[in-house]
């Protein structure tokens, strides 16, 4: 079925993928979005963009915890893997350079080229039409080797972009590498959780097992 996440949900995918292509995961090989760099991962209309230099943010930063100096960088284009997240040990590991990454990523955001102002939240439910609104999750049910996700989730049960009514102690699942391809659009709702921040995200479909 069809599903959409919203607020931290939300980053939490884009949190997935930081992992997936972060430098230890690469050197160990404990990835399945290894030797990605230059292919097609996300759907063709998402973009992913590092700015560590947004003033106030708290993501920000001039250096890394490495003091190498930080920079703004597209890292996804196009639904195109531009960048992975390297330290300077990582990168040496892999044969690559430091991306300034050391500690982790800094003020990401996930848009869509589809996007339109008028996307807010109800006209993303009206996009979703029927379906799953997944407001929360629980867990840590990523296996980062296979791209498999399964994880507890509540939320709201939507119908011809109405919500209908709550529910909880379900299970979400299905595989990453689908879910980020999957991505149809991302709303003008945005929010920002810690130092990530998108919209609504709607994925074309997921498993929802549960009550």
């Amino acid at each position: 079925m069809s599903g959409a996440v919203r607020g931290a949900s939300g980053g939490g995918l884009l949190g997935a993928f930081v992992q997936a292509v972060s430098g230890g995961a690469l050197y160990r090989k404990s990835t399945f979005l290894l030797d990605t760099l230059g292919k097609s991962v996300f759907a063709p209309h998402i973009q992913i963009l590092e700015d560590p230099h947004v003033v106030g943010a708290v993501g920000s930063a001039p250096f890394d915890e490495e003091g190498v100096k930080t920079q703004r960088r597209q890292v996804v284009k196009d639904g195109v893997v531009q960048g992975y997240f390297l330290s300077t040990y990582s990168a040496r590991k892999l044969g690559m350079k430091t991306t300034g990454n050391s500690g982790g990523s800094h003020n990401l955001s996930m848009t869509s080229s589809l996007t339109k102002s008028t996307d807010n939240f109800k006209a993303m439910l009206k996009k979703l039409d029927t379906g799953l609104l997944v407001t929360e999750l629980m867990g840590q049910g990523v296996n980062y080797v296979t791209g498999d996700y399964s994880r507890g989730a509540s939320g709201y049960w939507v119908e011809k972009g109405i919500i209908q009514y709550p529910v909880e102690e379900i299970t979400i699942a299905g595989n990453m590498k689908d879910m980020l391809a999957q991505i149809v659009a991302i709303g003008a709702d945005t929010l920002i959780r810690g130092t990530k921040q998108t919209g609504s995200v709607l994925i074309e479909s997921m498993t929802v097992a549960g009550n």
